[in-house]
């Protein structure tokens, strides 16, 4: 999966919702139905979206679906965002290097208030 296949999965508040409740473990479709305010058939409908996403995945209990998140799918994201971060730092450090944007030893702009 890519970038903008997690971004479209977590752009829905539900997904985001269940994902949270997934980060403190392994939940079962009806318990994870019992905590949103949607119903269980539409719970199951955004874990599609979510495994299809690669962000969570699903083990067989009996008749049961258990799911979890699914951390190495969000790997390709943290990299996109990571290179915002990169490009960020990088675009403030030149900037910083830039003439004319330091101080200059000894000298404060002291502006007073008329």
């Amino acid at each position: 999966m890519t970038y903008p296949d997690v971004l479209a999965a977590l752009a829905d508040p539900t997904r985001r919702s269940i994902l949270e409740l997934l980060r403190n473990g392994p939940i079962p479709v009806g318990e994870l139905a019992e905590q949103l305010p949607v119903s269980r058939a539409a719970v199951s409908q955004h874990l599609k979206v979510l495994k299809n996403a690669n962000l969570v995945t699903e083990t067989a209990q009996g008749t049961r679906r258990i799911y979890r998140a699914d951390p190495e799918g969000l790997a390709e994201l943290r990299r996109y965002l990571e290179n915002f971060w990169g490009d960020a730092l990088s675009a403030y450090a030149a900037a910083a290097e830039r003439p004319g944007t330091r101080e200059k030893k000894g000298k404060t702009d002291v502006r007073r208030k008329r």
